[in-house]
């Protein structure tokens, strides 16, 4: 299993996005003795948020269009701030992929914890995002590949033929198998002057 990282918190930037609240008092006074730069907006984020390192939000009045981003694409760990557990609120807060949340009235502890949870929960999310999309497009690549000798095989007579035709093609232009397979296609796809076929005329 993969172990938690714990990081050095201080000097990150942590925006507050909710409206004027005890709960942002309170808030703020913990990120501040964790060691961090906080700032509030409200109702939408500015365009500064795009480098912040955390934004907390407020699950209970908030919306889609107070992010610059598209739901569940957010740069950064979102941490909802929850003070009603009504099922709608709760999908949306879900909806826009917040990785940890706090529960309203906000105390006098538990935001550390938030703030580690949330990282931890946001960089296991963007890693297993790059895995599927290196997978895809291995799998894409695989598949150019079976179709460039699935080509060639017609001209070859034989698909060991048709593989050896292919890597020849790499080798000679110094390119991968899967490089010389998409050339192989375009090729294919390109139109032929068709030879004109015996008739009257």
């Amino acid at each position: 299993m993969r172990g938690v990282r714990i990081v050095d918190l201080g000097g990150a930037h942590a925006i507050i996005l909710h409206r004027p609240h005890a709960a942002v008092s309170a808030l703020s006074r913990q990120l501040l003795a964790v060691g961090l730069r906080v700032t509030t907006q409200w109702p939408v984020l500015e365009a500064d948020a795009l480098a912040a390192d955390f934004v907390f939000f407020d699950a209970d009045m908030g919306f889609d269009e107070q992010f610059p981003w598209q739901r569940g694409q957010a740069p950064m760990p979102l941490i909802a701030l929850i003070g009603t557990e009504a099922p709608g609120r709760i999908e949306w807060a879900l909806s826009t992929g917040a990785t940890a949340q706090i529960l309203k009235p906000v105390g006098d502890s538990g935001v550390y914890s938030a703030l580690l949870i949330a990282r931890n929960a946001f960089e296991a999310r963007r890693a297993l995002s790059a895995e599927v999309n290196d997978l895809r497009q291995k799998i894409g690549e695989r598949q150019t590949v079976v179709r460039a000798v699935v080509m060639l095989m017609e001209q070859t007579g034989s698909e060991a033929a048709a593989y050896s035709a292919l890597r020849s093609e790499a080798m000679t232009a110094r390119i991968s198998i899967e490089e010389a397979a998409a050339r192989v296609l375009m090729r294919g796809l390109q139109p032929r002057d068709r030879k004109p076929t015996g008739g009257a005329a």
